[in-house]
Formats: C-alpha cells, structure tokens, sequence
C-alpha cells in the first residue's frame, strides 16, 4: 500500500510580509473545501454542567468559614482549571494553596482543607502530616472533601491511622467537564488500566453517576446502545441507579422519569472493543500535537514566546501566578489551553488531516494581511504588526472623532494582534510537526501500520519490528507497532514473539517486564498458537472485564465493517479522512447506530459544485438492527434498552430492544428537530476519534453528536499507564516535548 499524504504544510508563504497576488476577501469561511461543512444546527448546551461543578466548589469552600489552606492532589490541579479560574479560590476565603505531597504541612491558617481524590496514597499522607502537626501548639481544623465521593476504605484507612477523628470529611461532586461545546470529559487517567487489568470497576460506578447527572439535566436516553461487556455492566448501572434513587434530588427529578426531547439515544463504547485506533499514529493536526508534544487537559506546552512577544512578556502579568508550584518554573516554557472559544482558527484545523493544514495556515495568512492593510493607511503588512502599532496607533488617533471611534480602533487591532499570535503558533507547530514526520523512522513506522491494517507480508512487517528495535526507536513506538501486530495477524509466532520480547528487554532494560505481562494480560500481546489450541469462545459465567484471551480475528471485522476506505483528505467523504484510509472501528460501531449508511459506503464520490459535501438526512434510531452479525465478530456483549420513562415502565412497557423506532423519534426525520446522539467512550479516547465524531455531526441533517469521554488517549500514554508507577521503568518524553 501507498504510504499516507503526509506532507509538510507550506508555512513559508504563511510567514510572507509581501505576497505577490492580489489579497483576498476579507472573510476566509466562502473559501473552506470539503474540509469544512456548514454547522448551523445547535446541539446541547452543555455550560449547565460547567456551572453545576462552580457552584458545587463554592459550596464546598464556603462549608469552611474563615481563612483557610487549600492542600490540593497534583491530579486535580488541571481538572479544576477548566471549571474556574484562581480567583475564586480568594473570594471565598482560599489564603494559600499548596500541593498535597510528602513531608510536613505548612500553614499559617488554623483551617486546612484536603481536595484530593479517594486513594489510598492521598490518606496516608494526610494521616502523617496530622501526625506531624498533633505536636504543634497551635490547633487546626482538618477538612477531607473526596472527588467523587467519600468511600468506605478512605474512611478505614483514616481509622487504622488514628486520625479519623480529627478530620470532617465530605465529598465534591466533580464529573464532566466541558472541553469543548462537543465535548465532555470525566478527565480520568488510568480509567483503561483500573477497570481492565486492575479489575477495579470503580470508575464504571463514577461513570454511571455523570451519566444519570446528564440525564438529570437533559431527560432520560430514550435509547442506550453499545458494545463490550464493561459497556453492558455500565448499561446495567445505569437502570438499576435510576430505579434506586440515591438522594431526593435524583428520587424527585422529572427529567429522570420522563423521555429526553433533546438527545436521542446514548452509544457506549468499550474501549476494549478496539484496541487497534489508539495504537496507530494519529494524523490529524490536533492529534499529531499530542501525540508529539503532549496535550494534557485542554492545554499544551510551549515556550513562552510564542504566546507573548519579546515587547510584551515584561507587561504581561502571570494569571497562574498564585497557583502552587513544585519547583521553580522556567520562563521560557508556558502552558497555552488549545480551545475553539477562544481561537477560532484553531477550531478549523484541529480536525484536518495534517497533510492540508498547510494551505489553511497560508489562507489565514492572506485573510490577516488583507484585513490589517484596509484598516490601516500605511503599507505594513500584519508580520510586522507589533513593530508598527505604535506608528498606527497615532495615525488613526488623528482620524477618530470620538472617544468611541478610537475604543472601537483599539478593539479591532486587539483583534488582530490575537489572531496574529494564534497563527504565529499554529505555524511554528506545523514546522515542527512536518520537520518529524519527514524522518524516515516516522514514514517506516505509517508504512508498517498500513501494511498491517491490509494484512500484507505479516512476517515482514514483524521483521521490520526487529529492526526499530535494533535502532534503538522509542520503546512506546515499537510497543505499540507489536500490539498492532499481535491484533491485526491473530497474534505472532510463539518464537518470533519470545525472540523480540528478549531483544526489547536487552535493549531497553529488564524494567520494562511487568508492562509486558500486562500487554500479554491484556491480550494485546500473545502467540498465534493460543487460537489453535483453545477455543475462541468466551466464558458467558465469567465476570471479569479483561479480554477475551484469543485474538479475534480482523479480516472479517475490516470487511464487514469497511474499515479500509479511501478519501481524500482535502475533501473527504468518510471518516477515514482522519488516518489516510483507516476508519477506525470504534466510530464504525457508532455509525452503525446513527448512521447506517456511511458504513455499507461513502456519503458520495466528491463535493457539489461550491466545494462542500452534501449532508445526508439523519435516520431514527433504531439500535444493531441492521448490524447484528458484523457486530458477533467483534468479542463483548452487545447492548440495547429503551428508556420509555416510569408512567410506560409501570404499565408493563419492555425495556428489551422494540421492531420500531426509539421512544420520542418521528418516522419522518424532515419533520422532527434536531436532536443529539451522545457517545461515550469507557476508557478513554483520541482525538482522531473525536475528529472523525465531529465529522459526522457536520455530514447529516438533523443529528448532532456530544461526544462524552473518561479522558483523552493516545498509544503513548495508554503504554504509560499499563506500565504503572511502581515498575521501574520510566518512558521518555514526547519526541517534541519541552524538556
């Protein structure tokens, strides 16, 4: 197969001052290609969520009155960024914030209050820094508020320690967290690990909760669908929750006994169903950013210079200034949250594929320098917008009448200036990002995931394996490339496998075993002898989320599912846009749901004759049907209820999956409004997952998709995970990464 188009994006003319051709119109949006589909249609407003998590840690401060020290869990720090800013801490008595660590607590406020998540690491360290203070004269009052809940075994730790006592403990209900007016996330690390090789099935317990809160908000799912058995015990939760209220608030809720007029339908998605999409490289521009450099909560880091030019870093104040630091932090790096609302160019590149983000930058370039010359008399082109603001600035003050005229002036090359500076960065990003993927390293390893994917040469492929690690790549990319391998080929020959799990060990230290058991644990990693010598049907008695301990085999899912489809990346016509012609099968399985035609084929063969792609009309739900046997191919219990709400439920209604259609969806979508389909990944996602998610809510008609997650992935930090913190073992940075 031919390698993947990705090119590096032509950023010269982007950073050209003087462009030969005349500018053009002021507005970029007439001119997006296929890429780009109009989204006008509203979904859900999820900023309700957002305020319900404020309100519930003003709460929380506020039940401790008087000055008080926040000692806050390092996990929770970038969380809590997203729902509020730092002030809020101050106007609600925060005196200091401090991380919760080893080692003594200082604090001058006779107030403390632990915000940490219910591990037991957290308990004990807290029980020993009371310890430490029980010896000083002056008293303090000790407050616990567990995220989610309080549990049972927190409170058995505090009791062994002997300090249970001493400490008011209470809870904060910190759930979805809005990234993005698409997007929510439970912002989890580890959920994968926790639930699928722990046997910690804690977090399906969470999740179900920051479901029913959603459907507290917005009404029942009229319809709950997915696949994988973690998926159907989540399912399962969810009824038995609603059916068993908890508190008043949920038992005298109406939402939660009547259908949702707003989302149609819940899809679950067992990231265990498809291992295969967070092990390949992900070729969207967002994805690529984080597979790269890392995006950790919204935000990425870089250095500080490219979001604060030279003449205006000395004036610029630090919002996180008051935050609590570990260590001194060096002034050239800086962390930049990579949102739409606040960067609109962004949310038009992020879920290009990388190969076109090139001729996006440069049409930015354009509209920017054609924008800031009719604004102003003078010939200065926006790349050397700082040096002549001040010469501008004076200009125009002459010209502006009134005192509005010349606020409305300064307001507009703000503007400006902000968009330069979002440009600027997305640039140099892309010039880093095209300086990596042109090394051979890179092209061998997109060489090897599509031969794999397309099931040509296996052995070769394997081979080719051997020698990365012979080169010394990074231990991440030749672990991730041997999963796929072991995946896609039904596993590898047993000596084959023992051969380069012995060459990996050599090569890379004897601290990377553990990782490897758990890789095998997982089946991700096992010879093809076991299909031959066990049968490949699971045990319908057993309890256990892991894996089924046979590779299933992939031919028939990449068939029956068109996994493999070509597109082009500058106009696609499927979600496998996002890969260079791989769809990845967790979207499949959505499709399959919501949009059943864009599996047996493309939406059409190209764009209409303004260079967009035709929306398709939505069709109701109306769960597998359709489906039933691609879906038997794919290991886990497939799941489907209908929620009719509890006047249906008490007359007899079933819940099992009905002939027709989903209870609140007209057999005419022309005559309904739109509604929105939510998606929920167990166990984490990526962001080519979500690229391709959003692609679809922009290709039909009456859908919109919220796309619901534990937390954003990639195969880099699902290896790092596995690995856990007490292997040995520590996994190099991102190849781009600030050191």
């Amino acid at each position: 197969m031919s390698l993947p188009a990705v090119l590096r994006p032509n950023v010269t003319q982007a950073q050209s001052s003087h462009p030969t051709h005349p500018p053009p119109p002021a507005s970029s949006a007439s001119e997006e290609t296929g890429s780009k589909i109009e989204d006008a249609e509203p979904g859900v407003d999820v900023n309700m969520l957002r305020e319900l998590a404020k309100r519930a840690l003003i709460d929380v401060l506020n039940s401790v009155n008087g000055a008080k020290t926040l000692v806050l869990d390092p996990s929770l720090a970038g969380p809590l960024g997203l729902v509020t800013e730092v002030s809020l801490y101050k106007q609600h008595g925060v005196d200091k914030m401090v991380w919760l660590e080893q080692g003594p607590l200082n604090a001058q406020t006779t107030n403390v209050v632990y915000l940490c998540r219910p591990q037991i690491k957290w308990m004990r360290i807290l029980a020993e820094q009371i310890k430490l203070a029980s010896t000083s004269s002056s008293p303090r009052t000790y407050n616990l508020v567990l995220v989610p809940r309080r549990t049972t075994l927190c409170d058995r730790v505090l009791e062994e320690e002997g300090v249970f006592g001493e400490v008011t403990i209470s809870s904060y209900k910190l759930e979805f967290i809005p990234l993005e007016d698409d997007l929510l996330s439970l912002e989890w690390d580890s959920t994968f690990k926790e639930i699928f090789l722990d046997g910690d099935e804690t977090s399906v317990y969470y999740a179900a909760q920051a479901l029913l809160t959603i459907q507290q908000a917005y009404g029942l799912f009229p319809r709950i669908t997915g696949k994988g058995d973690a998926a159907k015990k989540l399912a399962n939760l969810m009824i038995h929750l609603r059916a068993h209220p908890t508190n008043a608030s949920q038992a005298n809720n109406p939402n939660l006994s009547t259908p949702s007029e707003l989302l149609d339908s819940l899809v679950i998605i067992d990231r265990s169903t498809d291992m295969i999409t967070p092990l390949l490289t992900q070729l969207t521009y967002e994805g690529l950013v984080d597979e790269l450099m890392g995006i950790n909560n919204s935000y990425v880091e870089v250095e500080a210079n490219l979001l604060n030019p030279p003449s205006q870093a000395a004036a610029a104040p630090s919002a996180s200034s008051s935050l609590p630091t570990a260590a001194a932090t060096s002034t050239r790096k800086k962390k930049h949250r990579l949102t739409s609302a606040t960067d609109q160019f962004y949310g038009q590149i992020r879920d290009a594929n990388f190969a076109v983000v090139g001729v996006k930058l440069n049409r930015e370039a354009k509209r920017l320098d054609s924008e800031f010359k009719a604004r102003q008399p003078v010939g200065y082109s926006f790349c050397v917008l700082q040096e002549a603001d001040c010469h501008y600035l004076a200009q125009s003050r002459h010209q502006a009448q009134t005192v509005g005229q010349l606020r409305s002036f300064v307001g507009k090359l703000g503007g400006l200036q902000s968009e330069q500076t979002n440009l600027g960065l997305h640039t140099e990003l892309s010039e880093r990002i095209s300086m990596f993927t042109r090394t051979d390293q890179f092209n061998k390893t997109l060489e090897i995931q599509q031969n794999l994917l397309a099931s040509y040469d296996t052995n070769a492929q394997v081979s080719a394996i051997e020698e990365l690690v012979a080169q010394q790549a990074p231990v991440q990319q030749v672990l991730r490339l041997l999963c796929l391998a072991s995946i896609t080929c039904g596993g590898i020959k047993l000596k084959q496998l023992e051969s380069i799990k012995r060459e990996i060990l050599q090569t890379y230290g004897y601290d990377l075993l553990p990782l490897l058991l758990s890789l095998a644990s997982l089946s991700l990693l096992l010879p093809n002898l076991l299909t031959k010598s066990h049968s490949s049907i699971p045990n319908p008695n057993s309890t256990s989320l892991k894996p089924p301990p046979i590779p299933q085999p992939f031919p028939p899912i990449r068939k029956a599912l068109r996994i493999l489809s070509d597109t082009p990346e500058s106009m696609p016509t499927d979600i496998s846009y996002v890969y260079s012609g791989y769809a990845p099968l967790s979207v499949r399985m959505v499709q399959a749901v919501a949009m059943k035609g864009s599996v047996l084929a493309n939406l059409s063969t190209g764009g209409t004759a303004s260079g967009k792609v035709e929306k398709v009309a939505a069709h109701p739900i109306s769960g597998w049907k359709g489906f039933e046997d691609a879906m038997k191919l794919i290991p886990g219990a497939l799941v489907d209820e209908v929620q009719r709400g509890d006047s249906a439920e008490k007359d007899g209604s079933s819940t099992a999956m009905p002939l027709g259609l989903s209870p609140g969806v007209a057999a005419n979508p022309n005559q309904r409004a739109t509604t929105t389909t939510c998606v929920f990944f167990l166990g984490g996602c990526t962001y080519t997952e979500i690229a391709a998610i959003r692609w679809m809510s922009k290709s039909n008609t009456g859908r919109k998709f919220l796309i619901c997650t534990t937390g954003v992935l990639n195969g880099s930090s699902l290896l790092e995970s596995l690995s856990g913190s007490g292997s040995g073992f520590k996994f190099p940075g991102r190849p781009l990464a600030l050191s």
